[in-house]
């Protein structure tokens, strides 16, 4: 299978991007798989369950164009979401990503009004939407929730900030490393399902490179890989082979963002 990260789509797809609604009341439950969602004190909590609602998102959906305007903040529970940047020439390179952890949308509270990347799903699963003019009250309204959403913020920021370090100063191996880490964190297996040119995509190199690379790896007995599948054998073997980027990141996200249900 071939994923065109060009999407192409109407305009109003920009403004609302088309998602399965899944229907069943007990999945909103499940929305506290977000950790975002889950940090929520109760009170606000039981406040925005009636707003929330279970998504699907399947894999190269694009939930908002670079300079689109969402008409929905999604949550990712067992998804993945990445930002991508559009070069002119139409190359693109990830710049963040978004799991479980987060929210896609971060502009709208910060007052950017548009997207400036390209927000697509590069790991198939589920997430909730609310509505932006929904999101956007309970941010001007509630001490907590704008305190959280900030703090979400500055660890993306730092995801994005690394980011620009590590395509400078690290191989193409380390990099890899960095990502797999990364896309582990937010993921609840071991698998990542996502072929080789994918990754090429995400990451903004030659596919003959990633080819290379994962191949050291797997020599190396810290992946096993097949068509469209990567799992991960060794994982303290991984951050070991990783340059110090996923270290910094991942220890923002852990000091920033709750890891415990908020009562």
């Amino acid at each position: 299978m071939t994923l065109t990260l060009k999407t192409t789509t109407s305009p109003a797809a920009d403004q609302r991007p088309e998602l399965t609604l899944l229907v069943g009341s007990g999945l909103v439950g499940d929305a506290r798989r977000n950790h975002l969602l889950a940090a929520l004190p109760t009170a606000i909590w039981q406040r925005w369950q009636p707003h929330l609602e279970p998504v699907e998102l399947p894999l190269g959906k694009v939930l908002c164009e670079a300079g689109g305007r969402l008409s929905h903040v999604v949550f990712p529970t067992t998804a993945i979401v990445s930002q991508l940047y559009l070069m002119a020439n139409g190359s693109s390179t990830e710049i963040a990503m978004i799991g479980n952890e987060g929210m896609v949308g971060t502009w709208l509270p910060m007052g950017g009004g548009s997207a400036h990347s390209q927000a697509v799903v590069q790991s198939a699963g589920r997430g909730f939407r609310m509505a932006s003019a929904t999101l956007m009250d309970e941010f001007n309204r509630s001490g907590p929730v704008m305190r959280l959403l900030l703090r979400f913020t500055q660890a993306l920021l730092t995801q994005t900030c690394q980011a620009a370090v590590c395509n400078r100063h690290h191989t193409l191996e380390q990099r890899l490393c960095h990502w797999l880490l990364l896309t582990l964190d937010r993921l609840a297996t071991h698998h990542i399902v996502i072929t080789q040119e994918l990754i090429a995509n995400m990451m903004g190199v030659r596919r003959e490179g990633v080819t290379e690379a994962v191949g050291r790896l797997q020599r190396a007995g810290l992946v096993s890989c097949r068509r469209g599948e990567i799992a991960v054998l060794d994982r303290a073997g991984l951050e070991a082979h990783s340059c110090e980027c996923y270290r910094v990141v991942k220890d923002e996200y852990d000091r920033l963002l709750p890891a415990e249900v908020a009562t």
